[in-house]
């Protein structure tokens, strides 16, 4: 089983912020490999998150499909459940709706997924990485703080950081809306964002870290 969880705040105000670049990452990954007709997120109250669950099949087409509700018995051969997860405790407090999960379904730490936005990196950029500290993203942290490690997997999408010219610093900054100058670089970085989950399931994430991760 895998526990991909998507960092963001929940409700319309934040919805396009560049804080909520895991919610937008997860919704491309939905749109990319489900039918239309099944990319609806699930609220969840016992797990304080919206939930999408896929039983992924490794097979040529790539293809997921949603597990079918009330399903019971053992996943067959060359699947794996996966539990796409937006918390909705808001970005400080993500860890709160991880450690349900994870107590849950007693999920390892290293087949939890976590996409992040990270200012250290240029915008449009990406790096999956295992383990080290939270670089100062308060999500990671409180991940960190619940589960007693930092032994998961990140996936950091960079957002970049605020120019000389904006003076409202890094909080302000990444509670705020793309430009339109960025609109073009993170609509690449979502799709290889994607593909690299995709990869992930496939083969493994060093495959992913080997194609997808910014040189």
């Amino acid at each position: 089983m895998k526990l991909i969880i998507g960092l963001g705040n929940p409700g319309v105000k934040y919805e396009k912020t560049r804080h909520n670049v895991g919610f937008m990452a997860l919704d491309q990954f939905l749109k990319d490999f489900e039918s239309t007709k099944n990319t609806v997120w699930t609220e969840s109250k016992k797990f304080k998150s919206d939930i999408a669950e896929l039983d992924w099949q490794r097979e040529e087409t790539h293809s997921a499909r949603s597990a079918r509700s009330g399903q019971e018995g053992k996943i067959p051969h060359g699947e794996e459940k996966v539990i796409l997860v937006k918390p909705k405790t808001y970005m400080n407090d993500s860890g709160l709706a991880v450690r349900l999960l994870v107590d849950f379904y007693k999920v390892a730490p290293e087949d939890v997924w976590v996409l992040h936005d990270d200012v250290d990196f240029p915008i449009g950029s990406m790096r999956i990485r295992f383990g080290g500290a939270s670089a100062g993203h308060r999500g990671v942290m409180s991940i960190i703080e619940q589960l007693g490690t930092d032994k998961f997997y990140r996936f950091r999408l960079g957002i970049g950081r605020p120019g000389e010219s904006e003076h409202s610093g890094v909080s302000h900054y990444v509670l705020d809306t793309f430009t339109h100058e960025d609109h073009s670089k993170i609509r690449e970085l979502l799709k290889r964002a994607s593909k690299a989950l995709q990869m992930g399931l496939e083969k493994d994430l060093e495959s992913a870290m080997n194609k997808y991760n910014s040189k």
